[in-house]
């Protein structure tokens, strides 16, 4: 399978709210994950990443990705995807239910070694999507 096939599955898995179990094929076994988001301090691995996501479609059920561009850099062994998430917050979760939208622009870094992920960052203003949702 080719490097952009593996990332759009796992990127259709990720923000799908898969979890790391739907997740964990395309990626190495502790598989690094960063983002200069605070919301994601703790955050360290791709698993790690899987479960937030999943987890953050509680409070946000609707929540959904809207893919604006993905590319591939064989040379380099990357391939970017380019969305905006979308979603209402109708469910209590960090904070009670504030029925706010959220439309927030991230990017996926994905950094592949032998057909699988190895390495993912993402770029991402967490402090606007709070602000969205009404969490700060």
């Amino acid at each position: 399978m080719s490097i952009e096939k593996t990332a759009r599955e796992f990127f259709e898995a990720c923000e799908t709210g898969k979890g790391w179990e739907g997740c964990k094929g395309y990626c190495h076994e502790g598989a690094t994950f960063s983002a200069q988001a605070d919301a994601l301090a703790n955050v360290t691995t791709v698993e790690g990443y899987a479960d937030w996501m999943k987890g953050l479609l509680t409070p946000i059920p609707d929540g959904h990705y809207e893919l604006k561009a993905f590319s591939t850099d064989s040379d380099r062994g990357f391939v970017t995807a380019f969305a905006v998430f979308h979603g209402t917050h109708s469910v209590d979760g960090p904070v009670p239910a504030t029925g706010k939208k959220i439309a927030a622009d991230y990017v996926y870094a994905m950094e592949f070694d032998g057909g699988k992920i190895r390495r993912m960052t993402k770029i991402w203003n967490d402090g606007h999507s709070l602000k969205q949702l009404g969490w700060v």
